[in-house]
């Protein structure tokens, strides 16, 4: 029978034997101490091997990023509210940098900029952590961007297309779209293998609702990551929101997928930043932002690309949102953010308040890459029709004027503002390509010119109803393949004419009998 000394002897043995196990190593731990706090940044000392953009933790808990270091001491931007914080504080180096959850968990979840589930979920389960900031890949590690990458915005993917692996700036002043151009393209992904990742950053809590409901009633949620950093987020969190964003989507880029990057909005980034950099006592430069905030975007845009066979074939898409003043393009940020990306699409104010949505201004939208990606069965349709569609608008300014123009010229005209109602549409509901493509060849062969502009909204809904079920497998076809086959064409051309006499009975004995779809 064992007693107690012979217990107490066993367990000293199993304790000398865990010792013995135990791998101690010296642990080196640096303290400094909390000099200024204030206003989302902090001034520490006693750091001297703190190195620019790691992260310390604070007495509270509290994080924060290096932003600026000297000899004496380090300017930190903390990434929340910091309230425990006091002059005298304790802080310590943690000799890394800030790092983001990633992996398929995120998938259909609400994430801070530090990966911290915001929608009430469980917590993450990531498949690693990742440095928020990374190098750009490099020009032989990339591919031609030749892949499509459908909006299901008319005006967008016939005049203004994107490919995958893009970087488009979608500029316009408040209150223009922009958001809801960047959440259509969302939704318009929900059935295919695009993985969408939407950054806030300085919204109001309650915009960033709308958008998650947005996408969760006519999307599929389940294939998106939003990652927020509120109007009253610390300073700091909205900082890195877009970076954590990238991060984010870079992962499913690596693995060969594709991923769209959403940055709403860059304008709000720059402000931020131009805050922390004048507290920091950082010198202003042209319009009192810092000197480095074209640095800060570009190597955060430069990580969108799509990349070559060997290293996956995956891509990721960039559209990154920035608001101008009065229409001001010419500002400093709008104006750096060009000069960074592949193209702007610019939704003015004046097309807005018209009536027309989305109130994309073609003359000075452009797209430097997509239009070699562009979905064949377009291409073929859309060859002339920004040209055309600008030389309309100089005629019907003109003609505003009361002057008298010939049959010729009205002629135009009337087309013009047929090809405006067919790329006019709602919001939240983006096109399939197959019914841009029945519209657009509709506007092409000239049959909607006889059609009253009251009568056009009918239209468009006779057509979006009728062409699935009675033309599904033109629309397929053109859907799978991109491409408008001889037969898919004259199965669209019948639909169009039937559609047409059942909008205009009295053009009913001129139309063709259908014989049947043909594709």
């Amino acid at each position: 029978m064992a007693t107690m000394k012979d217990a107490a002897q066993d367990w000293l043995n199993a304790a000398r034997t865990r010792v013995d196990a135990a791998d101690v190593t010296p642990d080196l731990e640096r303290t400094g101490r909390v000099e200024v706090v204030g206003d989302g940044v902090a001034t520490i000392s006693g750091l001297p091997h703190t190195r620019l953009d790691e992260l310390v933790r604070f007495a509270d808990g509290t994080m924060g990023v290096a932003l600026s270091v000297s000899e004496t001491t380090h300017g930190c931007v903390l990434l929340s509210q910091g309230t425990g914080i006091s002059a005298g504080s304790t802080v310590t180096g943690t000799g890394t940098v800030a790092r983001v959850p990633v992996g398929e968990a995120l998938l259909g979840r609400v994430v801070s900029g530090i990966g911290a589930p915001m929608d009430g979920g469980p917590e993450i389960k990531a498949e690693r952590f990742d440095p928020i900031e990374r190098p750009a890949p490099g020009i032989v590690d990339r591919d031609l961007v030749t892949e499509p990458l459908l909006t299901g915005i008319t005006v967008i993917d016939a005049m203004i297309p994107l490919g995958r692996g893009q970087r488009q700036l979608i500029v316009g002043d408040r209150k223009t779209g922009k958001t809801t151009v960047a959440i259509d393209t969302i939704i318009n992904q929900s059935k295919g293998d695009v993985v969408c990742v939407y950054a806030a950053i300085g919204q109001k809590a309650s915009t960033v609702n709308r958008v998650i409901e947005a996408v969760r009633d006519h999307g599929n949620i389940d294939r998106c990551v939003f990652v927020v950093g509120t109007a009253d987020a610390a300073p700091g969190a909205q900082w890195i929101t877009p970076y954590a964003a990238c991060t984010i989507a870079e992962y499913f880029r690596d693995k060969g997928q594709h991923a769209l990057l959403i940055l709403d909005d860059l304008s709000k980034h720059a402000e931020v930043y131009r805050q922390l950099s004048l507290l920091l006592h950082k010198p202003p430069g042209r319009e009192a932002y810092p000197g480095d905030v074209f640095y800060l975007h570009a190597r955060l845009l430069e990580r969108a690309a799509k990349l070559s066979k060997e290293n996956g074939g995956g891509s990721l898409t960039a559209l990154p949102v920035a608001e101008t003043l009065a229409g001001n393009l010419t500002a400093y940020i709008p104006t750096n953010l060009i000069s960074i990306t592949d193209g702007q699409i610019y939704l003015e104010p004046k097309l807005f308040y018209e009536g027309q949505k989305p109130a994309v201004n073609v003359g000075m939208s452009v797209s430097r890459v997509g239009g070699a990606t562009q979905a064949k069965a377009i291409k073929s349709l859309a060859d002339s029709l920004k040209l055309d569609y600008a030389q309309f608008l100089e005629l019907e300014v003109f003609t505003r004027f009361g002057a008298m123009v010939d049959a010729r010229t009205q002629k135009k005209i009337d087309h013009g503002r047929r090809l405006r109602a067919i790329l006019g549409q709602n919001e939240y509901a983006p096109l399939p390509l197959s019914l841009q493509v029945t519209l657009l060849l509709a506007v092409s062969e000239g049959k909607l010119d006889a059609v009253s502009l009251g009568d056009m909204p009918k239209l468009r809904a006779l057509i979006a109803e009728r062409l699935p079920k009675e033309r599904p497998r033109a629309a397929a076809s053109i859907d799978d393949s991109g491409a408008l086959s001889d037969d898919a064409r004259k199965a669209l051309n019948e639909l169009i004419d039937l559609c047409l006499a059942d909008l205009t009975p009295a053009a009913g004995a001129a139309a063709k009998p259908a014989e049947g779809e043909g594709a």
